[in-house]
């Protein structure tokens, strides 16, 4: 996996957004088994719960289903789960209740674990899915951390003073909110995330997609299974070929992907440069990637180069130790890892030797998975992993659990 080792990091964290292995002690068995260069650990996630606690999924869930979905969540954070990650502006968390995922987030208070959210809207509804986590934070008196933190609307671009405003509010009264936060104005998902009522024949919906929430000319299409030749063009080529407006080609993709069951995704550009640099700023946003290895967002090779590059070095929006801390200490605590993170006896012996005047990200729309440079040499448990742009052939990485 170099391009995890080449951005520095030592650990990644799976199961957010809703979904998760399971169950979680065959991923341990499997790391145990076939060992990695990082470490790794886990949430368990709500969506990968809901759906084996429910057949039709498309509404909110029985008082008996939420029992099975408590007990199987207890079964995870006995296997070392970090806590509950829900991804509810996806398929099935959407359909959840809050009185759903208060139920499943009071099982996390008695096993001092953790609640991680994809909240219900970065949009139109942001406001109102804010004040959900805030709400389960506050109720349940447990850490909340808001994944991926973004305004993805255009009427909220510049209100990223507005909304850690609440946050601030929010932890004076005795909340424990964090965030993480990703360097880039464009995010991956799919191509149906953008329409919170699921009606894929609404063409308002669509054209207000495509006016609030990103363009044609930004959304690229970056995974399209039913027809892969459509991949690495934009809605708007798209629309020009076919001589059509772009909402009709939109929902016509969907109609496609649907009725084939296949997969897809999109990146489009949706955010203010401004507010993600504000939001990063932010003393309890931690740097993320909410990326994949190999993908198609440049996010998953070059997150924490860029951070360091554009908004520390050329922007100076925060200093190197305060960077560092974002990717450090601050993440280990915001995960609750209570060996991670720091230069101390006791601590696992992560290491990363960089220069923080060369640091530069590579990776690009272009090329997504190009190398970072200058991280010189990386040390996980002890043992490098990585050195002067080549991985070591180590696999000291071992499960981290809660």
């Amino acid at each position: 996996m170099p391009e995890v080792v080449s951005q520095g990091i030592t650990t990644i964290v799976v199961g957010q957004d809703g979904g998760s292995h399971f169950p979680l002690r065959e991923l341990w068995e499997k790391l145990d088994s076939t060992p990695v260069a990082v470490n790794v650990a886990s949430y368990a996630g709500h969506n990968t719960l809901r759906r084996r606690a429910m057949g039709n999924f498309t509404r909110q869930a029985s008082a008996a289903e939420v029992e099975k979905m408590k007990v199987m969540l207890a079964q995870e954070l006995e296997s070392g789960a970090l806590g509950l990650a829900t991804g509810l502006e996806y398929d099935p968390g959407i359909y959840s209740s809050r009185d759903e995922v208060l139920a499943l987030s009071r099982v996390l208070k008695t096993y001092n674990a953790r609640y991680i959210s994809h909240i219900r809207s970065e949009d139109r509804f942001l406001k109102e899915a804010v004040e959900e986590i805030l709400f389960i934070g506050k109720k349940v008196k447990i850490p909340v951390q808001i994944s991926h933190m973004k305004l993805a609307i255009v009427s909220q671009w510049g209100k990223a003073d507005s909304l850690l405003q609440v946050l601030d509010k929010a932890r004076k009264r005795g909340v424990q909110v964090t965030a993480d936060v990703y360097p880039y104005e464009y995010w991956q998902s799919t191509m149906t995330v953008l329409f919170p009522d699921r009606n894929f024949t609404d063409l308002n919906a669509a054209r207000f997609a495509l006016t609030e929430l990103t363009t044609p000319e930004g959304m690229f299409i970056a995974n399209y299974e039913p027809d892969t030749t459509l991949e690495g063009q934009t809605l708007a080529d798209l629309a020009a070929a076919r001589g059509q407006a772009p909402e009709i080609v939109y929902l016509d993709l969907i109609k496609t992907v649907l009725e084939q069951q296949a997969e897809e995704s999109v990146i489009c550009t949706s955010m203010d440069p401004s507010d993600v640099g504000k939001l990063l700023a932010w003393p309890w946003s931690n740097v993320c990637t909410d990326g994949t290895l190999n993908g198609t967002h440049p996010r998953g090779a070059g997150s924490f180069p860029k951070v360091l590059r554009l908004y520390q070095r050329e922007q100076g929006l925060f200093d190197l130790p305060e960077a560092v801390r974002k990717m450090t200490s601050l993440a280990a605590q915001n995960m609750g890892f209570r060996d991670l993170g720091l230069l101390q006896p006791g601590f696992k012996a992560d290491l990363v030797l960089f220069d923080p005047n060369t640091v530069t990200d590579h990776a690009d729309m272009v090329q997504p998975t190009a190398l970072s440079e200058g991280i010189l040499q990386v040390w996980v448990n002890g043992q490098e992993v990585w050195r002067d742009g080549e991985t070591m052939g180590n696999l000291p990485g071992k499960a981290v659990k809660r």
